[in-house]
């Protein structure tokens, strides 16, 4: 039996947070660009007009972001570091996304993040009683579809032309070309082309 508590609450916690450390870890960027990037997307993203995605993309640049062409970013999309982002052209970023970049997340071309999805590249250790930060990429191949309320973890690799059906939770990479979905979210079956499509666009 675990030894009772004296709070009244349960058996004594495993963790110590008042050890808590990032061991190695560093953000990037000085203090000051990160208190103006929480500044300006604070004020000035939310402010701009909803089809402004030039201003809100020329504002990520600003803070070293990688963005392509015509890409689509919503006011009300959260990105914590811009420096560890990368979009390729013509993706979309929803309303209510959140690009949690500790360390990078890639997108790829032709990309949809749908709203309320959260790509995440932090994680604590379960085992470690001082509970530190672990860190891992978040990677979106060309032509994938992130749907709605979906949750990417760290050091997870969604394959080229795969769809993460809405509200699925990935824990692990997915293949490319496949229709995955589920908590955890697992790989269904293949999308296929729609071949009369695929023939108007030659």
């Amino acid at each position: 039996m675990h030894r009772k508590s004296d709070d009244g609450l349960g058996s004594p916690p495993w963790i110590d947070l008042s050890q808590y450390h990032q061991p190695g870890y560093e953000a990037g960027g000085s203090r000051v660009q990160r208190l103006l990037w929480w500044l300006v997307q604070a004020i000035a993203f939310p402010l701009t007009l909803h089809t402004a995605h030039g201003i809100r993309c020329w504002l990520l640049k600003c803070f070293g972001a990688r963005i392509g062409q015509n890409v689509v970013i919503r006011p009300t999309a959260r990105i914590t570091y811009p420096w560890n982002i990368e979009i390729g052209d013509y993706s979309w970023i929803g309303d209510d996304v959140v690009l949690y970049s500790l360390a990078p997340i890639k997108i790829g071309k032709h990309c949809v993040i749908s709203q309320k999805s959260y790509l995440c590249t932090g994680s604590h250790s379960i085992t470690d009683p001082s509970f530190p930060l672990e860190t891992g990429e978040v990677i979106v191949e060309n032509g994938a579809w992130v749907a709605t309320d979906c949750f990417l973890g760290p050091n997870v690799r969604i394959g080229a032309n795969a769809v993460i059906g809405a509200r699925s939770s990935v824990f692990q990479s997915m293949p490319a070309g496949q229709i995955c979905f589920g908590s955890p979210c697992k790989p269904i079956k293949p999308r296929l082309m729609d071949k009369s499509a695929e023939l108007k666009a030659i």
